[in-house]
């Protein structure tokens, strides 16, 4: 007998759902329902016999569960239940809710109606084992053995090459839903990459010949590896035979595996190749992104370089030569002056939207970190649909998913911070004594990488680097005992804080004779240590000088994370402090406070030519400075690149207190208080270039004809005008807005109305929002709106002693100082519900 097996999904997850009528309820992999989050509700706990015997219990019920099977949607109960062979079965009680249906074993189709529509599901079908002989089982009958039996059926499995084995056994059931779901990321792609808008170039110089550079002789070893390899590319389709005028040579370098890696020696092409500038990110800025993160994941795309597609007529370029001849890339390949710019492009360019907020791509090492469980599953989900839509391929067996601690480009990085990767460590403490300067080169390479994490390095490692500058390598006892004590230095080295750019930063700095250093630290976690070596020119000088070099050094060297931030400077010398109210002697006092001063205001070298002219005593009579702030003429001065001076435009301008006012206006509020250079051109492009002033806003002309003024009242609110403004959008049940302003001030009172007011409605409304607090006022200036016009408003005012005044019909301009009132806030409500009409209310 066969078995109804289909393939449906579950909020667009792939699921198998297996037909089963012996089975009295549904049921579903408590596993899924925990990854998609699915509402589970407590339901009555029972025992389930499942095929092999074993009795298990059922916990937990989904009302309605999501099911789309072939297109067809289903709502279907289910209790959760750990079964194996299938994610969803369908029992007995849901084909009871199908009334009349049609199994079909043979042609393993399900037929009903559903919703008044005939359905037919197309089963899949599954590889049946042999039929097992019968007299087998009767000879197990005449013996004296204890057998069992059991049903085996065949899974499909995910794929003919097993590109899962190397998954480890303890990965979480959610990660490895994900890695089924995007499985085809993990094959070895087998065609050339799409054609994309960063495909790589090769432009060369103007006037620039072909390169032809004789091959190397290689050794007949190699021969036989070079054949296969090229065997191998052109089977891929990434290399093919050239008929180029450009030749450059081969190498093979051998990998940590022991294998060969294939490179082509292109210096002589990079030579006349215009150079591609995009910017490469740097480790300690990658590293300063993961503060909070706690769970991370590493991809490692295959081949990253050849998954770039070569531009067609820039693939004779790539030509080379082997023994056995000529051949073109189609692919990117290594050794290219523009290769890593091209490919930082692009992955900067597939994940612009999640970089450094959950991404990290530094060429082809991509790290996904996350603050929790749940969010990294989101954000792994993305960066793996990134991938998948940009036809990327990840090497499975470089990946790692979901850990707590992770190695990233030679550093340990956890939730608490950034330690040394433990291989590279070991590689110091393995480091033979170097025999000669390219040994003593190397171990300084690799110990200066991680010179962030070392206290005084530079001080430690005097002795060594005096030994590159000298014409004789002669290995001493100083430089064995700096040997050994940077070695000690690694293996004690602190794991560094992760930078919290929310709290202030604490900079300690010291100098010796020898060199000075400085360590950039935050609530007593340090983030990195400086240091640097004197030359002997400033070993000489004085306490008082090497300190000031040593602050302002460090402030150089941390710049990126202390500018627009505050921070501490921490000195055991008293005389750096009082800086800023020394007289500057010496140029070497001028250029500390030029650096101290371009800490604090970054780029804005007008500003740091003014305050170095101040503490000279240079500067003009109108600057002063008060509690460490510069003003001109009493206004404060605001830095030309600077966040604030943005803000004080929004704030004076596009914000509810700015209102969006003209040109004039608005350059006389912010003249009022603060100064910057050419501030009014600024102003004046500001407010030129506000598109909801250009949208909203409309051109005013002068009216013709003499003007009439009314007379000038006395007292404040004793004469009043009033009107209306209507047709407003519906917001919040109004419509329209009553307008009541008092000529002498020409303060004003908005009031919302409703479309339906009244004489009545409109009458207290002016009692509580007005006479209530402003007295009853001696007269009105309204139109002749039929409630200003209504008997019972006459009559009410009549009874007051108010006088009311009217407008002539058809001529808004004998009310002209409520009419320029209420443009004026229809302006600003257009202005600032612009893009959401019916918030106007707000």
């Amino acid at each position: 007998m066969g078995v109804l097996r289909f393939a449906g999904s579950i909020e667009h997850i792939a699921v198998q759902v297996l037909i089963d009528g012996g089975s009295s309820d549904n049921f579903l992999q408590p596993r899924i329902a925990k990854f998609l989050k699915l509402p589970i509700e407590p339901g009555p706990q029972f025992n389930v016999l499942v095929g092999n015997g074993e009795i298990m219990t059922a916990e937990g019920v989904i009302q309605q569960l999501p099911l789309e099977i072939q297109g067809h949607k289903l709502e279907v109960p289910v209790f959760l239940l750990p079964v194996a062979g299938a994610d969803v079965i369908l029992g007995a009680s849901w084909l009871a809710t199908l009334g009349p249906h049609v199994a079909d074993y043979a042609s393993l189709t399900l037929k009903f109606f559903l919703k008044d529509k005939f359905v037919t599901l197309s089963g899949e079908s599954v590889p049946r084992p042999n039929p097992a002989q019968f007299h087998h089982f009767k000879r197990l009958a005449s013996t004296d053995s204890i057998a069992e039996c059991f049903t085996i059926q065949c899974l499909k499995t995910i794929d003919d090459e097993d590109i899962f084995k190397e998954v480890p056994t303890n990965t979480e059931p959610e990660i490895a839903m994900l890695l089924h779901t995007y499985k085809n990321l993990f094959k070895p792609p087998t065609a050339l990459p799409p054609n994309r808008y960063h495909n790589h170039a090769i432009p060369l110089m103007e006037g620039a010949n072909p390169v032809k550079v004789k091959p190397y002789r290689y050794p007949h070893s190699q021969k036989a590896q070079i054949e296969i390899m090229i065997q191998d590319m052109l089977q891929q389709g990434i290399i093919q035979t050239s008929t180029s005028p450009f030749s450059s040579p081969i190498v093979l370098v051998k990998k940590k595996d022991g294998t060969w890696r294939f490179c082509t020696d292109y210096r002589a092409l990079n030579a006349i190749t215009v150079k591609d500038c995009f910017p490469i990110p740097t480790v300690d800025e990658l590293l300063d992104e993961l503060f909070g993160a706690k769970f991370f994941s590493k991809l490692d795309l295959r081949s990253g370089y050849h998954q770039i597609l070569l531009q067609p007529e820039d693939r004779y370029k790539t030509a080379f030569r082997t023994h056995q001849g000529h051949y073109e890339w189609l692919v990117m390949p290594f050794g290219l002056t523009n290769a890593p710019a091209t490919f930082q492009s692009l992955m900067n360019h597939i994940f612009q939207h999640a970089l450094r907020k959950y991404v990290l791509v530094f060429f082809d090492d991509i790290l996904v970190y996350s603050s929790n469980w749940q969010d990294h599953l989101k954000h792994l989900d993305a960066v793996m649909q990134i991938l998948q839509e940009n036809t990327l391929f990840v090497k499975l067996s470089k990946c790692s998913f979901g850990v707590l601690e992770i190695e990233y480009l030679g550093h340990m990085v956890t939730g608490h911070g950034v330690s040394m990767d433990k291989d590279k460590v070991q590689a110091v403490i393995n480091w033979p004594t170097p025999k000669n300067v390219n040994q003593l080169r190397g171990f300084l390479g690799l110990t200066g990488y991680y010179r962030r994490f070392i206290k005084s390095y530079a001080k430690i490692a005097s002795p060594l680097t005096d030994l590159l500058k000298k014409a004789a390598y002669e290995w001493n006892d100083q430089a064995e005992l700096a040997f050994q004590q940077l070695k000690t230095a690694i293996t004690s080295a602190p794991v560094l804080a992760l930078p919290n750019f929310h709290k202030p930063f604490i900079l300690e700095t010291d100098a010796s004779g020898v060199g000075i250093g400085a360590v950039l630290h935050q609530e007593g976690h340090p983030i990195a240590y400086f240091s640097k070596k004197l030359v002997p020119r400033n070993q000489k000088k004085s306490a008082y000088f090497r300190e000031m070099f040593a602050i302002a050094e460090a402030i150089a060297k941390f710049r990126h994370y202390l500018l627009g931030h505050k921070f501490i400077i921490r000195t055991d010398q008293k005389s750096p402090r009082s800086l800023m109210e020394q007289s500057l002697q010496t140029p070497e006092q001028q250029e500390w406070l030029h650096k101290f001063l371009g800490a604090a205001l970054k780029n804005d070298q007008h500003m740091v030519e003014i305050m170095l002219k101040y503490v000279s005593g240079k500067a003009p009579i109108q600057y002063t400075m008060r509690d460490g702030l510069l003003y001109w003429k009493q206004r404060l001065v605001i830095p030309k690149n600077n966040d604030l001076l943005h803000k004080v435009l929004y704030e004076f301008h596009t914000s509810p207190i700015g209102g969006h006012a003209g040109i004039t206006r608005t350059m006389a509020r912010i003249n009022s208080q603060f100064y910057w250079p050419d501030m009014k051109k600024d102003i004046w492009d500001y407010v030129q270039k506000c598109v909801i002033c250009q949208q909203a806003k409309t051109v005013h002309t002068s009216p013709a004809g003499l003007l009439q003024p009314l007379p000038i009242p006395s007292q404040v609110w004793e004469d009043i005008a009033m009107d209306f403004i209507t047709g407003l959008p519906l917001s919040y049940s109004y419509t329209t807005i009553m307008v009541v302003v008092d000529r002498l001030t020409k303060y004003a009172h908005f009031i919302p109305m409703r479309s339906d007011y009244t004489s009545k409605s409109v009458a207290e409304a002016f009692m509580h929002n007005i006479v209530k607090l402003l007295g009853m006022p001696k007269s009105i200036v309204s139109d002749r709106d039929k409630v200003f016009t209504s008997n019972f408003w006459q009559q009410l005012f009549k009874l007051q002693g108010t006088s009311l005044a009217m407008s002539s019909a058809y001529h808004p301009q004998s009310d002209g100082q409520t009419e320029v009132l209420n443009k004026g806030l229809e302006l600003f409500l257009g202005c600032f519900s612009f893009n959401n009409p019916k918030s106007w209310y707000k």
